[in-house]
């Protein structure tokens, strides 16, 4: 499948939690971690969230540095990424800031009955159905290809990274570690119940580990024998732990 590098992003507690069970946002990473974060988002193509997120967060998925708007710029590129969600159902705000802010507008993809009743605004987004009653991550991956996307940074929450996790559509993780434990409190995890490739038998290789203050960095990459597979996703994901 022709597919983009992907790249998964996630900010949690030692014990694997990107939010806690409280109203408010918890905030997972420092200042430093949320500049390499906007750092990272400036060097991909399209930023991918599920629809669980955005109600959760409220993103703009925008990259924040003036310089790094001024590099993409300059370089002939859009000044921030496509930015992209995934929905089944296609429930949606269209008060959300993702809808009202930056330019391109989002694309959605949602299924054949989520595009039907998607109550977002004509010139809002842009609905792309690929699946009767589901994602199908491998044609939603397909169409951002042919869309010249070939960096794409996937940055929650827990459905979405279950999903692409679980279908070997993974290339590389980075993951900011608080130093804290969530135990009783912890609301979202970072994956979900799932079977996975990235097995004992077929683990991810170790790429780097950095200490940023008091936050944990170890970004992970797919080894050349992991493989592929194909398979649908089904999106409502929540936090990334990152909260922008």
């Amino acid at each position: 499948m022709n597919r983009p590098y992907v790249i998964v992003s996630a900010a949690m507690s030692i014990d694997g939690f990107l939010d806690d069970d409280s109203d408010k946002r918890l905030t997972l990473s420092n200042a430093a971690d949320l500049d390499r974060v906007d750092e990272l988002r400036a060097s991909v193509d399209a930023i991918a969230v599920g629809a669980g997120t955005v109600r959760a967060d409220d993103p703009r998925l925008l990259v924040r540095s003036p310089e790094r708007l001024a590099l993409r710029r300059a370089a002939g590129r859009e000044p921030t990424p496509m930015r992209v969600v995934f929905s089944p159902s296609g429930e949606l705000d269209p008060q959300a800031r993702l809808f009202n802010t930056g330019d391109p507008v989002p694309i959605v993809y949602t299924s054949e009955a989520g595009a039907v009743s998607c109550p977002l605004r004509p010139g809002s987004s842009v609905l792309v159905p690929v699946g009767e009653d589901s994602v199908d991550l491998t044609r939603a991956l397909a169409d951002l290809s042919r869309r010249g996307v070939g960096r794409l940074l996937v940055e929650g929450g827990g459905v979405v990274h279950t999903a692409f996790l679980s279908q070997g559509l993974v290339d590389e993780m980075q993951l900011a570690f608080a130093p804290f434990l969530l135990g009783v409190w912890g609301g979202a995890r970072f994956v979900q119940p799932a079977e996975f490739p990235q097995s004992p038998r077929n683990p991810m290789e170790l790429a780097e580990v950095r200490r940023i203050g008091d936050i944990a960095l170890a970004v992970y990459r797919t080894r050349d024998d992991l493989g592929l597979s194909v398979g649908r996703v089904c999106g409502g994901a929540r936090r990334t732990g990152q909260g922008r």
